[in-house]
């Protein structure tokens, strides 16, 4: 869902937008989330306040990406993530920024977790091409 601050920006679009289709198939842990990024791919997730080190979840490739993913698989969501919200405000010329929430098993924890990030991101020719997401916070449920 997109949504607009002001009758400046582009009016809300009803195609799913590149973010949207990633954060979905990552959920789904499917391989179809290769097919929504770019060749020319610009991705890095940082950490607000948090002492992890996060200096491997950057890609400037999708052979790099598949790194990442194979990663953030195995050390931080081991049993995979659950969307619980997500929504995008459309910035236009392909840009949007988006609150993602999500409840994992947090590997590095090994508890489960709840999370809020913001994302800004790119989309061209319907692929996403620069992705940044910083983790606002986690919070263990237990």
């Amino acid at each position: 869902m997109t949504a607009t601050l002001s009758r400046d920006l582009p009016l809300p679009r009803s195609e799913p937008i590149a973010i949207h289709r990633v954060l979905d198939h990552f959920e789904k842990q499917s391989p179809e989330l290769f097919g929504c990024l770019s060749e020319n791919l610009d991705f890095r997730i940082d950490h607000f306040h948090d002492e992890a080190d996060v200096s491997w979840q950057s890609a400037s490739s999708l052979a790099e990406m598949a790194a990442v993913l194979q990663r953030l698989a195995v050390d931080i969501f081991p049993k995979g993530t659950k969307v619980t919200g997500m929504s995008s405000l459309d910035l236009g010329d392909g840009w949007f920024v988006t609150r993602f929430t999500h409840r994992f098993y947090y590997g590095v924890r090994q508890c489960n977790c709840e999370s809020a990030t913001i994302i800004v991101s790119h989309e061209s020719d319907g692929k996403l091409d620069y992705f940044r997401e910083t983790v606002t916070d986690v919070t263990s449920l237990e």
